[in-house]
């Protein structure tokens, strides 16, 4: 088989998940608003289940679920007729994934949800099945043919299911005002996590600053460089942050009557500075465009509130 005849097929492939990506969204009704409604006003947790392919499909659903504010887990449907039916509680709601509808592994735990009133949505292809029948929200995959060449390997129906999983988990983040912070404490461990810290989560404050007064002599100016430890000092004017020394502005005025200086004398106007509630990542763009190490985090009035280095940046 010649290199484009592999291409073209992988084009067909994902075009035709793509095109039943677009039947779905075309074809979503009233139902898929009520399914959402139902998710936001139960008191537990979502158990997302399926078998098979449809399993795996479930376990990630769980997963996007439980990190974007709804919590949830994945019960296993065989293991959940040996025991693990004790994970549900009246108070949850389920999600069961099966492409046929007729899955035979998944019969206890509609029976089960059924007995304890529990709401039950299905993601299926087929609305006349043992699920679809017995559901409460039916949220109906395209009748479309998988792009396996064959139509037997679950390609097409997994792509619809996980996507629907999706519109559910983005939704759900918007009906509860989920934010980007709340996406960082969830994701503590993670690269986004790190993307997401604040620079108010890693900046050193109260007396862990160094700052001065603009009539500070030079020998102070040096203590509390060296004591700080971060390679400059603010000066502070009664309360705002007016100027900045760093170990640069001293070695660029070196000279025999340097300690006869004041703060204002070297600093520097008007510093780089930054609100606490940006991004760390932000802080660490400023710092490499403009070639400095740390950054002085202030108010709304120009009142220092902490100071970031790139070392903590780096270290976070």
């Amino acid at each position: 088989m010649s290199t484009m005849r592999y291409l073209d097929e992988a084009r067909q492939v994902l075009r035709d998940e793509a095109r039943a990506l677009l039947v779905l969204a075309d074809d979503l009704g009233e139902c898929f608003d009520r399914t959402v409604d139902c998710l936001l006003g139960i008191k537990g947790r979502i158990a997302v289940t399926g078998m098979g392919k449809s399993g795996h499909v479930a376990r990630k659903i769980a997963a996007t679920l439980a990190s974007t504010g709804s919590p949830a887990y994945f019960i296993h449907p065989a293991e959940a007729s040996h025991g693990d039916l004790g994970m549900m509680t009246p108070d949850d709601a389920v999600i069961a994934i099966s492409n046929s509808g007729n899955t035979a592994e998944l019969t206890d735990i509609v029976l089960y949800a059924s007995q304890n009133n529990m709401p039950l949505v299905a993601i299926t292809r087929n609305a006349d099945s043992f699920l679809g029948k017995h559901c409460d929200y039916l949220l109906l995959q395209p009748q479309l043919h998988e792009a396996c060449p064959l139509d037997c390997a679950p390609t097409t129906s997994t792509t619809v299911q996980m996507a629907l999983g999706d519109a559910l988990a983005m939704c759900l983040l918007t009906a509860r005002g989920f934010r980007k912070e709340d996406f960082r404490r969830f994701h503590p461990g993670g690269s986004l996590g790190q993307k997401l810290s604040l620079v108010r989560d890693l900046m050193h404050t109260g007396d862990a600053m160094p700052l001065l007064h603009p009539d500070a002599p030079m020998m102070d100016v040096l203590a509390e460089m060296t004591r700080k430890g971060f390679g400059c000092v603010g000066v502070v004017d009664g309360e705002t942050l007016v100027g900045i020394i760093t170990d640069g502005d001293l070695r660029r005025h070196m000279g025999p009557n340097i300690l006869e200086s004041t703060a204002s004398g070297l600093m520097t106007r008007n510093p780089v500075c930054i609100d606490a509630d940006a991004l760390s990542a932000k802080a660490q763009g400023i710092m490499e465009e403009r070639k400095i190490t740390c950054v002085f985090v202030v108010d709304e009035k120009h009142r220092p509130l902490g100071i970031l280095s790139m070392h903590d940046i780096l270290h976070a």
